[in-house]
């Protein structure tokens, strides 16, 4: 009985120690977010925004507010340096989403992707400066064939799993990332969508390749199949070793949203300047398969 009453006035000192805490959050100001890309045979499309708070009401024209506009972005490959122009892009009635690529009007100096070369952005943008270096590698590491199986355990028996079979080049050092296209969709990044060789180097196996995840649009990770009848565009994308730390982190940070036992986690970017985001490069190879 006295070690029940001993435990009893514990737990009343434990409990009556608690008290609550209060965090007063410091409103940040607004930070440039670089989404850059350029691929081998195509022009480099450049998105700029402007952070914003968490607790900030987001709608279409807010959307609309957060872009950049009438920035300074070049590009050069160490031997051409193009200026880039901005374009809008109507998504609603009245509502532009903008972006910046290559200037029609001075094309002798555009610049398109090719495989195996650096490439720097520079913007400037009220009064401050920002840079970013890529790099589109050779196109070294995708599949060698494509398969699909029906899925064991399933009731839909048009489910179906798609296979890839592949010959990872020796020499530590490749970083994958993968997109897929179903019908009319467009290409949507898988939900772990990046790879590097560290286990797999200089061997050859089989990975299956989930469906491209749309953040918008999630789907149940066992319901994320693809079915009998469907078309597929598989984009495979040989990146540099900064272009996948970027990705990696940031699924890993996006995964984690709203876990309590989640690590701690800072995406990583490569944008000088105390900018968020990346420029990056993509040496990319396409197929499509037919699911019969």
């Amino acid at each position: 009985m006295k070690k029940w009453i001993g435990f009893f006035v514990i737990a009343m000192v434990v409990l009556s120690c608690e008290k609550d805490i209060n965090f007063n959050l410091i409103e940040p100001g607004k930070t440039l977010v670089v989404e850059g890309s350029i691929e081998n045979e195509k022009p480099p499309r450049i998105v700029l925004t402007n952070s914003i708070s968490y607790y900030e009401p987001l709608n279409l024209n807010a959307i609309s507010n957060l872009f950049v506009r009438d920035a300074e972005v070049v590009l050069t490959d160490g031997q051409t340096t193009h200026r880039l122009k901005e374009y809008a892009e109507p998504i609603f009635p009245g509502v532009n989403t903008y972006y910046y690529s290559i200037d029609s009007a001075n094309i002798g100096t555009a610049i398109i992707g090719q495989f195996d070369k650096n490439y720097q952005l520079t913007i400037r943008v009220n009064g401050n400066t920002y840079s970013a270096e890529t790099r589109i590698p050779a196109l070294t590491w995708y599949p060698d064939s494509l398969y699909t199986k029906s899925i064991p355990f399933t009731p839909d028996t048009n489910a179906r799993n798609l296979f890839a079979r592949v010959t990872e080049p020796r020499g530590l050092g490749n970083y994958l990332r993968y997109f897929t296209q179903r019908n009319s969709e467009r290409l949507f990044p898988g939900r772990n969508s990046v790879f590097s060789d560290e286990l797999v180097d200089g061997t050859t196996y089989t990975i299956k390749i989930d469906p491209g995840y749309d953040p918008n649009n999630p789907v149940k990770f066992e319901e994320n199949y693809f079915l009998k009848g469907d078309t597929v565009v598989l984009k495979i994308c040989n990146i540099d070793k900064n272009s996948y730390q970027f990705w990696n982190t940031w699924e890993f940070a996006l995964q984690s949203l709203g876990n309590p036992f989640s690590q701690p986690n800072k995406v990583i970017g490569n944008v000088s300047n105390g900018a968020l985001g990346a420029f990056c490069g993509y040496a990319a190879w396409y197929d499509t398969i037919k699911i019969k």
